[in-house]
C-alpha cells in the first residue's frame, strides 16, 4: 500500500481583505494599502534611490492594484503579485528618469560570465550570525552595503533574496536571462559577504586570502 503525500500551501493572509475589496469594499482596500504601503516605499526606494520618486511609485503600484484588483486570480499570494507591479513601475521610473529603451536596465554586460569575484576579507564573524541578524545595526549595515553594489547586482538581489521572486519572475522582470541572475545574484551575495565581513569580522583571526594566480 502507497504511502499518500499530501502537501499544505501557505495560506495568504491577504486572502480575506483581497476578497472583500473586490467586491467593493473600499475599507477593505484601505487596509491593504496600511499593511503593505512602508514595504512598497522601502522597495521602491531602494530600486529608486530617491525619496519623491519613490513616493510616486508606491501611488502608482495601489492605483494599478485598485484598477486590476479583479484580474488578480490568487494563483500566487497578493504580496507577491503587490510586488511584481511595484517592481514594474520603479524600473519605468528608472527608465523614464535616464531616457532608456525598456531592455536597458538588466541588459547583459561583458562581465556576466561564470567568473566570480575573489574575496580579499576573510575571518570569521565576532558574533553568532544569527545574533547579528536580529540587530538592526547589521540591517543598517546592510543597507549601505546594498547601496553601494552596482545597480545591475543591486536590482537582482532586491528582486530575488529581499522579495523572495522566483529566478524566472526576476529575469522577466529585469529583461534578462536566468543564467544572468544567476551569477548576478551569486556575485551580489558574495560582494555583500564580503562588505559585512569587513565590518563584522574578527580581525585576529582574518584568513589571508590567496588567488589561483599567486604563487
Amino acid at each position: 500500500m502507497s504511502e499518500r503525500v499530501t502537501t499544505h500551501e501557505v495560506p495568504d493572509p491577504d486572502a480575506e481583505l483581497v476578497r472583500r475589496a473586490r467586491q467593493g469594499d473600499y475599507e477593505a482596500f484601505e487596509r491593504l494599502v496600511a499593511r503593505h504601503e512602508g514595504a512598497v516605499y522601502t522597495l521602491a526606494l531602494r530600486i529608486v534611490r530617491n525619496q519623491q520618486d519613490a513616493e510616486d511609485v508606491v501611488q502608482q503600484t495601489f492605483l494599478s492594484v485598485l484598477e486590476h484588483l479583479n484580474g488578480f486570480a490568487g494563483q500566487a499570494q497578493f504580496r507577491t503579485w503587490l510586488v511584481r507591479i511595484a517592481t514594474n513601475h520603479a524600473l519605468k521610473t528608472l527608465r523614464k528618469r535616464r531616457g532608456l529603451p525598456i531592455a536597458a536596465i538588466g541588459a547583459a554586460g561583458q562581465d556576466d560570465d561564470a567568473s566570480l569575484p575573489h574575496p580579499e576579507f576573510i575571518a570569521p564573524w565576532r558574533d553568532d550570525p544569527e545574533e547579528l541578524a536580529r540587530r538592526r545595526e547589521t540591517q543598517e549595515l546592510l543597507d549601505a552595503a546594498l547601496d553601494q553594489l552596482d545597480e545591475k547586482y543591486r536590482l537582482v538581489f532586491l528582486l530575488r533574496d529581499v522579495e523572495g521572486l522566483s529566478t524566472e519572475e526576476t529575469a522577466r522582470e529585469l529583461g534578462i536571462t536566468v543564467a544572468n541572475v544567476k551569477v548576478r545574484l551569486l556575485r551580489a551575495r558574495l560582494m555583500l559577504r564580503e562588505k559585512l565581513t569587513r565590518a563584522l569580522g574578527d580581525t585576529e583571526h582574518r584568513v589571508i586570502a590567496r588567488h589561483d594566480h599567486e604563487g
